[in-house]
């Protein structure tokens, strides 16, 4: 058996793996196998400028067995879905730059909820206390008491998201009653509100020159917000709108009373039903009381409390 003999030119030695080689095979043995023998050759040959099968000359594929089209396939598919990932993540990073640009670091959840908790308990001991009287929720309809649990969550979400939080206290909570029922009932997590319950009156937790009973009916307009008073808003949603409730009750005990200053601020808008209320729900007056807490600003307070459905606008925007 002789070896095998290529014929290439000696003109470019470092360029004969672009050269096409010939296997000539010269069998001693007349039952030998040539064509076997030369398809391993070429099998053995490499072309760098081919990136895939489909870059190859017309005609060329036999040069390539089934397994190394098999693995070329598969590699290329590897390959397409990296560049595929690196593109995605690519606009995940530009998108989220994009998002945050000149905006402060956002916190994770476990951190927000850490300070959140943090801020409520440090207004038990510097804020204002809020206290919901609901001493008369047994007057009240199974709806009135419904509609006051939802007013008492909104109240709650308001307070955990200000910037000033008041120290909320709900007091004539009684377990097992309405009220209590409807809480646990409507507001997921409410046993683990970060405020009192508390089935003791407001007349026996605090003195009661420190006390300001809230309501509309009161002659004397809230003028500022001291944080060592403790504020009372009756808890009560009274369809049939008893007048002076409310008021007659901090009168008898001689308690100091106060309204929003609706009227000093705001002015009857003109509307179809020509209906003008000052009687707003429990989250809408603390929604008041929070803005001004924070921005100690009167008119930008009663725009966050008093919604547009009340018949009263601002003195400004009636100009």
């Amino acid at each position: 058996m002789k070896h095998a003999e290529n014929d290439t030119e000696e003109s470019d030695p470092v360029g004969g793996a672009d050269q096409q080689w010939e296997c000539e095979v010269t069998w001693q043995d007349d039952g030998g196998d040539r064509e076997s023998v030369c398809e391993s050759f070429q099998l053995l040959q490499i072309d760098t400028g081919c990136d895939s099968p489909k870059d190859l000359p017309v005609g060329s594929e036999k040069w390539y067995s089934k397994n190394v089209l098999r693995k070329q396939r598969h590699w290329e598919k590897i390959v397409t879905a990296k560049k595929k990932k690196r593109k995605q993540e690519k606009e995940r990073r530009k998108a989220k730059h994009a998002e945050d640009k000149g905006v402060a670091h956002q916190h994770s959840k476990r951190v927000l909820k850490a300070i959140t908790k943090e801020r409520l308990l440090a207004a038990k001991e510097a804020a204002p206390w809020l206290c919901i009287d609901l001493s008369m929720t047994s007057h009240m309809t199974q709806k009135e008491i419904s509609r006051l649990a939802a007013q008492i969550r909104r109240l709650y979400g308001s307070n955990k998201k200000a910037g000033k939080p008041f120290w909320i206290c709900l007091t004539g909570f009684v377990a097992g009653s309405p009220i209590s029922e409807e809480c646990l009932r409507m507001n997921d997590g409410f046993s683990n509100y970060l405020m009192d319950t508390t089935p003791e009156s407001y007349l026996d937790l605090f003195p009661l020159e420190t006390i300001v009973y809230l309501t509309p009916d009161s002659e004397n307009a809230l003028q500022d917000i001291d944080p060592h008073r403790v504020y009372v808003l009756g808890g009560l949603v009274d369809e049939s709108i008893q007048k002076k409730l409310t008021l007659q009750k901090a009168q008898e005990h001689s308690l100091q009373t106060a309204r929003l200053p609706i009227a000093e601020y705001m002015v009857k808008n003109t509307n179809v039903k020509n209906y003008h209320s000052e009687t707003l729900a429990i989250n809408q007056v603390f929604d008041a009381l929070s803005t001004y807490y924070e921005t100690q600003n009167w008119p930008e307070a009663l725009k966050a409390g008093v919604p547009p459905g009340k018949g009263y606008v601002l003195q400004e925007t009636a100009l």
